[in-house]
């Protein structure tokens, strides 16, 4: 990567005021709020089907801790793979879109993984869902890194981890006590459930994220707009509106 040096200039005011201002931008800017909130989301009913997999394991399946394994791992390799995918893209353009269509997917995963009582079809489940997870998880970190102005990066990667690291162990608290009451089978149907119903919500913001991020990746240098037939008269009245 090769980054131009940039001078760094120091803050002063006083860090409840960055807080507070840093909060009411990604409260006002609907892409970075829409995605935050799609991965809050997912990240309290969806991750944490990974705290109920011993009760898959030993359960559902009759195994032990070489089938929990195999279960892990499964996700995990599925992981792996979308990291790489995402890594050997060129382009941003088009990631608003994957993470929708990544959240379902994993939020189906969820639900079919819950059905399944056969350990051959429930790894490969698992190996979409891990790599659906993580390709919804990373794609979030990448538009949300690309759009966000300069010197509010750092306070809108904090919400990121609120929302992707915070929410979990809530999630897992919810999880277990759901599966307490309800069982885990039926505990990961809801949330794979809340999953999809929130890529379907963000599925239809999309032409509204479209509208927002569009000139910020045009102003980047992103979108070259004539060679991709985009109307950039469009782009540069959204540019000079202010």
């Amino acid at each position: 990567m090769r980054i131009a040096p940039k001078e760094i200039k120091l803050s002063a005011t006083h860090v409840l005021q960055d807080l507070k201002e840093g909060f009411s931008y990604v409260v006002n800017f609907a892409p970075i709020k829409y995605i935050l909130m799609l991965l809050g989301l997912v990240s309290l009913m969806g991750v944490p089907y990974q705290v109920l997999m011993p009760v898959f394991a030993k359960d559902i399946f009759h195994g032990g801790p070489q089938t929990l394994g195999f279960l892990m791992a499964a996700s995990g390799v599925g992981a792996l793979i979308g990291a790489v995918y995402l890594a050997g893209r060129k382009s941003v353009v088009g990631l608003a879109r994957m993470i929708a269509l990544a959240s379902g997917v994993f939020g189906l995963g969820i639900i079919i993984f819950s059905f399944s009582r056969v350990l051959w079809f429930s790894l490969l489940v698992m190996f979409i869902t891990g790599f659906a997870m993580i390709v919804g998880m990373a794609a979030s970190n990448t538009v949300l890194q690309t759009i966000a102005e300069e010197d509010k990066r750092g306070r809108v990667m904090s919400f990121y981890a609120l929302a992707f690291m915070g929410m979990a162990p809530f999630g897992s608290l919810l999880g277990g006590s759901l599966a307490y009451h309800v069982g885990a089978p039926t505990t990961l149907l809801i949330g794979g459930a809340c999953c999809i119903m929130g890529s379907i919500m963000f599925a239809g913001k999309l032409p509204l994220l479209r509208e927002k991020i569009r000139p910020i990746y045009a102003r980047k240098g992103i979108i070259p707009e004539i060679a991709r037939g985009i109307n950039s008269t469009t782009v540069f009245e959204n540019l000079t509106k202010d």
